[in-house]
């Protein structure tokens, strides 16, 4: 398999493996997309890590792959291309990127789908399809956009270069830098602590900031409101604010 998913401490890592630089092509992405999904329905997964080994996170499309379609071949293959991307940002979940050596093309476009990106100090990002005659087709002028600003997605995206892991901290393509080798266990620890926490309330914060960032306030607003509300409903509503009547803040157990 190209992409699998291993569950521990209820934490789905979601590995790309695919030798030697995990290039996303057709099998990957529809790998990818079922993975994602079942990691959003699967109860005992309550935070998720995406990983691409110790060496590189992805380094892009599958170019051999691409270069054989025409015009008429991706009209049909890019909806499905975005489609699996889309399913990795709709999980209902808190997840993290850890993100070492290259993360380009659709690798970046895929570790902006996570709530968080931690990036070794040996990462470099970027969307270079600007080379290739091409754009972002898997969500990247969209979500870096929004992510670092249109100005900043600009540089990127119009001149097609790679950034190092303190320049990708700086403009807030990643959250947080460590040394290569504790990519994995940081981001690890960083999924296994969320997922302690009240997997609804986790939901619907998730669910309301990305709703909100795609529509004006007032409609986002509503949106928070309808969560806020129904939240009152879920039994880790009442555990919660029991324990911090009984006990005091911070000590409520979600599981």
């Amino acid at each position: 398999m190209t992409v699998t998913l291993e569950v521990s401490e209820g934490v789905g890592t979601i590995r790309l493996d695919r030798p030697p630089m995990n290039a996303l092509d057709i099998a990957t992405q529809d790998r990818l997309r079922e993975l994602a999904e079942e990691a959003g329905r699967r109860d005992d997964v309550r935070a998720v890590v995406l990983y691409g080994g110790e060496k590189v996170f992805a380094a892009g499309a599958d170019i051999k792959e691409m270069q054989a379609m025409d015009h008429a071949a991706m009209v049909l293959r890019s909806k499905a291309l975005q489609d699996s991307f889309t399913a990795v940002a709709r999980i209902p979940k808190p997840v993290v990127a850890a993100v070492t050596g290259y993360a380009l093309g659709g690798g970046c476009e895929l570790a902006l789908c996570a709530d968080f990106r931690i990036a070794g100090d040996n990462a470099k990002l970027g969307q270079p399809e600007i080379l290739l005659g091409l754009i972002p087709g898997a969500g990247g002028t969209q979500r870096l956009a929004r992510l670092v600003g249109p100005s900043k997605a600009k540089d990127l995206i119009f001149t097609g270069r790679h950034v190092r892991a303190d320049e990708a901290l700086a403009i807030g393509l990643v959250d947080r830098v460590v040394p290569a080798a504790a990519v994995y266990e940081q981001a690890h620890a960083w999924a296994a602590k969320l997922a302690q926490g009240p997997a609804l309330a986790l939901r619907a914060a998730k669910e309301s900031i990305d709703a909100g960032l795609e529509t004006d306030i007032d409609t986002g607003l509503t949106v928070e409101r309808n969560w806020f509300a129904g939240l009152f409903a879920t039994e880790d509503r009442e555990r919660g604010m029991r324990s911090f009547v009984e006990e005091g803040p911070g000590k409520a157990k979600f599981l």
